[in-house]
Formats: structure tokens, C-alpha cells, sequence
């Protein structure tokens, strides 16, 4: 008989809790597939409705054809805006177009745009605190109509050009924490004490859980798989806390892209899951994590969330 201190230890996977799709996503997720049942193909939705490859992948299978521009939409073809809001100037394209929408704009999304707008009447100009580019941004951009200084670093604070320092206020991309802003937000409020800007409460709820969640689980493993698409940029927030803190952490969207040397070493894996990413794919990594030698996954303590965001009255508009 062998000796069992020879015996390789075994290798375990911890997924973290909360992880995967928000209530947002889900929303935007189950417009579509009602949309599908309701009007038949083609639908029609406008950018990603998110950011995940195997969702697009699916929906595209049943008949959703995303489109990066309204002018690819037919005349009266019903169409759906993406989880990461629009413009005022794609909105009145569409009316224009006489186009069936549907508005699949996150809650906390819209929620931000409105907060812009409050600001921008009070006569305050504008900080946008997140990526140029993206769509999220870009749609927050559009629905002001004032100077918008979007931004993502210390260094870009100290750059800005500023009319009233009195007059100022910003709002942040709801794909960014608390965690990701506070140098931004510190920045701006060292050099204009003045400024005006959104309580931690109305901070995207998931992004901050599902970082959080991978703090609480970032002592307990020695490498990280973060299952999310490369655009997806709270997915790319949860690799980088993981490397921030120590943590060998790598992004995938497929279970075949799991090299069996990651796992070489090792005795606890990291598993989460960004907020666009489905609970199936998690399960096809476990699936695969099991066939490289874990023997075993559990989930790990964590917040339980249990917010549900209601469908838009659109959907029965054209019933």
C-alpha cells in the first residue's frame, strides 16, 4: 500500500456567490426571447444586447439580427435598444423610422441618464467617469446636451478644463464599483471640493457584489477563472481585482480555453462569472475543470441577491 503523504492533494473549485447574470441582464435577455415569441423573425436589436459571446451566438440561432447602426433596420421593423441605453439622437432616429421599439435599457442605466440630465439642469457641467467608447457611455453622452469630460483616471482629473469649478457634477458608468471610481472620484473632489455626484447607494448594485464576492473568495484559492466574454468590461474589472491582489487570474468564454497547466500546483480554483455571463457556461467550465482532475466544487458563502426589474411597458404596447 502506498503511502498516503505521497498521494497528490486534491484539487478543488470555489465559485464565488454572487456571480453571472444581474437582473438587468436578465431583463434585456428575457425582452428578446419574448420579442422572438411575440412578433416572429427577424427581430432586430441595436448593438450587443450584452456582452457575451455564447448569448449572442444563441439569440442570433433563433432569428435576432444585431445591428450597429438604425439605418440597417427596415422601416416599421421592431427593434430592440441594447441593456446599455442610447442616445437622444438614436431615439429620434428610430421614431423617424416609424420603428416598433422596445427599450431594453438596464433600470440602473437609465437611472444614471437621469441623473445627468438633473445635473445638466441645475447648470452643472458634466464628468462622465468610465471607458470612451463604450456603448454605456456613449448612450450617457448622447442624452446630454452640454459638454460631457468623460474620464477613467487620476491623471485625466488633473487634465480637465473646467468653465465653473462651482458648477460641476459627474456620474459613472454602471459597469464600474465603488471600488473601480474611488481614485477618479477622490481626484475630482480634491481638486473641485464643490462637486456634485451620486450617493455609493446608486452605484450598480451587481457590479460591486460580484467584486466583493470575489474578495471574500480571493484568500481561499491560488488561481481564478473569470467566465466572461474580453468585451465584457465587468468581467475584465473581476480579472484585474484578482491580479490586483495577488492572484493569477485568467478571463475565458469557453471551456476548451482552459490549459491544463493552470491547474498544475494547484489546490484551490477561483471560479466566478461576469455579470453577462450565463449560469450554463459556468457549468460546462466545471464540467471541464472535472475532466483536467477537480474533484470536487463548492459554492462559497456569499449575498444573495433577489432584485427584479419589471419588463418595459413596451412590450405590451403592440400586442
Amino acid at each position: 500500500m502506498s503511502d498516503p503523504q505521497e498521494d497528490p492533494p486534491e484539487l478543488g473549485a470555489l465559485l464565488a456567490n454572487p456571480r453571472g447574470f444581474c437582473a438587468g441582464v436578465d431583463r434585456a435577455i428575457e425582452i428578446v426571447d419574448r420579442a422572438l415569441e411575440l412578433y416572429g423573425v427577424p427581430v432586430y436589436v441595436l448593438h450587443e444586447i450584452v456582452h457575451n459571446t455564447h448569448v449572442l451566438k444563441d439569440l442570433k440561432s433563433r432569428g435576432t439580427v444585431f445591428v450597429k447602426s438604425l439605418d440597417e433596420v427596415p422601416e416599421g421593423a421592431v427593434t430592440i435598444f441594447s441593456a446599455h441605453g442610447v442616445s437622444d439622437a438614436v431615439v429620434n432616429s428610430g421614431k423617424l423610422r416609424k420603428l416598433k421599439v422596445i427599450d431594453a435599457t438596464c433600470p440602473l442605466v437609465t437611472k444614471v441618464h437621469l441623473q445627468a440630465l438633473r445635473y445638466e439642469r441645475a447648470d452643472n457641467e458634466l464628468v462622465l467617469i468610465g471607458h470612451a467608447g463604450h456603448p454605456e457611455v456613449e448612450g450617457t453622452r448622447g442624452r446630454v446636451q452640454g459638454t460631457v469630460h468623460v474620464i477613467s483616471t487620476p491623471e485625466d482629473v488633473a487634465r480637465l478644463q473646467i468653465k465653473d469649478a462651482k458648477r460641476l457634477a459627474y456620474v459613472t458608468q454602471t459597469t464600474l464599483s465603488v471600488d473601480d471610481t474611488r481614485d477618479c472620484v477622490e481626484a475630482l473632489e480634491a481638486r473641485f471640493p464643490d462637486i456634485q455626484g451620486p450617493a455609493l447607494k446608486d452605484i450598480c448594485y451587481a457590479t460591486q457584489n460580484r467584486q466583493n464576492a470575489i474578495k471574500a473568495l480571493l484568500p481561499k484559492v491560488d488561481f481564478l477563472l473569470i467566465v466572461g466574454s474580453a468585451n465584457s468590461s465587468n468581467s475584465t474589472r473581476l480579472r484585474e481585482l484578482g491580479e490586483r491582489r495577488g492572484v493569477e487570474a485568467v478571463l475565458i468564454d469557453h471551456p476548451d480555453q482552459i490549459k491544463p497547466e493552470w491547474l498544475r500546483g494547484r489546490k484551490q480554483i477561483g471560479v466566478s462569472a461576469g455579470a453577462s455571463a450565463p449560469e450554463v457556461l459556468v457549468e460546462c467550465i466545471l464540467d471541464r475543470l472535472k475532466q483536467l482532475g477537480v474533484s470536487n466544487s463548492q459554492e462559497d458563502e456569499g449575498q444573495r441577491e433577489t432584485v427584479v426589474f419589471q419588463l418595459p411597458p413596451e412590450m405590451d404596447a403592440y400586442l
